[in-house]
């Protein structure tokens, strides 16, 4: 392999001659090789860094602190490299000591070397532009790497919402193709009373429609950021007034209504947003497993379970008994969940874990909030593409269900009296019966008017008073 030498406080180290990283990334690769992801793995956090660079490099020529040549070769090597080109440069892991100085350092070395190149130069000549004294200029990875995590996951959250929202678009249409099915609700795994099955994904749909407003309001969170703040907080090394004008470039060019921090000593050592974000997604996470679950539940069978519905078959389920077939999607959305709870955990414990004026477990908690988006967003377009839109409903079992519940009788109590509707119930269990021909062979109730109490306009809703 052809390889270049760069120097720095360690000494020499050989680097592929084609790469456009450096020395510094190169040392980080040989270093951490723990979960084999690359940064690179998440392209958001990538055109986020880049973005981070881009606006300091905008304000430090605004301060006459970088000449307008260099300004424009690192601003247009990191419009290239947010557009999606050399993604395959940033290549150190995403866990990695240093509270994110390897992550820096990769981005850093791959647009002063981009930057070279489109001023002429060769790969390396950093006495012409150079990673640290030019890119990152008035930064330390201190402000730039949490910033760009804010806005990388901002991004991410971006690409995740519409997927959540169209699974909950698909299960209110599944409500409304099951509004008329009639079935049982069931309360600790016992009938309790009649619902309709279209109720039933109704609910589904409200209780994630809940999170994705939950979600932007954690977005709203990480708009606030330490950039300008630099090692711990004081900005030191950078110009008066850097701090707020380097955002608002980083907001315009971003997009995204970001602000300085108020307290910028505060904001680089906390972790309290990374947290929030982390608890809103283990919220949802916990959701769409119960779901899941419930899904493999009321699907059981498909003859001596619950059959309410059927699941779109997707794969054989067996090696060894014929015709079996697994509910194999809500299982692959039941594991996604436990990952991102247990992702929650780890955010949690390196948020605690922090020192002093910075948190050192920063790679982790950004790299556990990317992986439970990304995967959060694959697993509901899964669950909802390969299982939601094909579920179809056994009106028949439905109908079965309600006909031979004892649970029916709840909607007779204010008619024929509590005592009575248990005696009922209990004969009924005992005898195998249903519950409308025990109360007619004791007339305590005319079949007429057991009809109209036990239809569905009665047992779904409250009813209005006579009055």
């Amino acid at each position: 392999m052809n390889t270049r030498s760069e120097y720095d406080l360690l000494g020499y180290l050989d680097v592929p001659a084609d790469a456009w990283y450096g020395i510094q990334t190169q040392r980080a690769a040989n270093n951490f090789a723990i979960t084999g992801v690359p940064i690179s793995h998440f392209p958001e956090l990538i055109r986020a860094l880049a973005m981070v660079k881009q606006a300091a490099a905008l304000t430090n020529h605004d301060f006459g602190l970088l000449n307008a040549t260099k300004t424009e070769a690192i601003v247009s090597a990191c419009e290239d490299i947010a557009a999606g080109q050399y993604l395959d440069q940033f290549i150190v892991d995403v866990i990695q000591g240093g509270a994110g100085t390897s992550t820096n350092m990769n981005a850093n070395e791959v647009i002063a070397n981009v930057a070279l190149a489109k001023l002429g130069h060769a790969r390396g000549e950093y006495a012409q532009l150079h990673p640290n004294d030019d890119v990152n200029r008035s930064q330390s990875t201190n402000d730039a790497y949490p910033t760009a995590a804010c806005l990388g996951i901002q991004f991410a959250a971006d690409n995740f919402v519409p997927a959540l929202a169209s699974l909950k678009a698909a299960l209110e249409d599944k409500g409304r193709e099951f509004a008329h099915i009639l079935k049982m609700g069931r309360t600790q795994l016992q009938d309790a009373v009649p619902m309709t099955l279209g109720q039933e994904f109704d609910a589904f749909a409200v209780n994630l429609g809940e999170d994705i407003d939950r979600i932007r309001e954690a977005c709203a969170l990480l708009c606030e950021v330490n950039l300008g703040g630099t090692a711990i907080g004081t900005g030191i090394n950078t110009p008066d007034g850097y701090s707020a004008k380097v955002v608002a470039r980083l907001a315009e060019v971003s997009g995204k209504p970001l602000v300085p921090a108020c307290n910028l000593v505060e904001a680089t050592s906390d972790m309290g947003a990374f947290v929030f974000f982390s608890g809103i997604l283990k919220r949802l996470a916990i959701k769409l497993s119960k779901m899941s679950n419930d899904l493999r539940l009321l699907s059981s069978g498909p003859r001596t379970g619950l059959g309410e519905i059927q699941l779109p078959p997707m794969q054989p389920g067996s090696s060894i008994m014929p015709g079996k077939v697994n509910p194999v999607i809500p299982e692959a959305m039941n594991q996604t969940a436990y990952q991102v709870i247990a992702s929650d955990l780890a955010v949690t414990l390196a948020a605690e874990a922090g020192q002093l004026q910075l948190n050192a477990m920063e790679p982790m908690i950004i790299y556990n909030l990317l992986n439970s988006l990304k995967m959060l967003k694959e697993a509901c377009e899964m669950l909802e593409h390969r299982c939601i839109r094909g579920i179809i409903a056994n009106e028949q079992a439905c109908a079965a269900h309600v006909d031979n519940s004892i649970g029916i009788i709840t909607a007779l109590v204010p008619h024929i009296g509590y005592s009575n509707a248990s005696r009922i119930a209990h004969t009924a269990l005992m005898t195998g019966s249903t519950v409308k021909a025990l109360i007619i062979e004791e007339s305590l109730m005319s079949e007429s008017e057991l009809n109209r109490l036990l239809s569905p306009q009665s047992m779904l809703a409250p009813q209005k008073s006579a009055s």
